[in-house]
């Protein structure tokens, strides 16, 4: 019991500090003007578009909460609304080049930030910890990354 718990505690402990250094490196490579959660937002919208609903989804927050970080981001320049091809209804939320830019600066700094663990716990055993992790969870909304 004790070491499930010191797991979970662990777990989110890394993905908080693993949020922080990449938003960190996401400042340091010019895009001061976004907070770590829009990078959840990102990470939603970077395979091909969300709608606000599917936003609200992933972040686990109301349409109307979604709907305005969508529209700090637009007014930003990091993404645009454009008709949904399958709803008239709806918008589809897609990155701009600026946002696939910092989306891109993102990944350079979650590759940083990962580097430091290789350089701490070897590249064979986070190798083996991608495994693992690749074994107990499940592929969400994120951006796919060759799970």
């Amino acid at each position: 019991m004790a070491d499930e718990l010191a797991l979970s505690t662990l777990l989110l402990s890394a993905a908080g500090t693993l949020v922080d250094q990449i938003h960190a490196g996401v400042v340091r490579r010019g895009f001061d003007d976004i907070r770590p959660t829009h990078g959840y937002v990102f990470a939603r919208i970077a395979p091909g578009g969300a709608t606000i609903s599917a936003i609200a989804e992933h972040l686990g927050v109301t349409k109307q909460a979604a709907s305005q970080l969508v529209d700090e981001l637009v007014k930003r320049g990091y993404v645009d609304r454009r008709p949904h091809h399958g709803d008239g209804r709806a918008k589809l939320v897609v990155l701009t080049d600026r946002g696939w830019a910092c989306t891109r600066a993102a990944d350079d700094a979650a590759t940083e930030a990962i580097g430091g663990w290789v350089g701490v716990l070897g590249q064979e055993r986070v190798s083996a910890l991608v495994s693992d992790l690749r074994a107990v969870t499940r592929p969400g909304h994120l951006r796919p990354a060759s799970w």
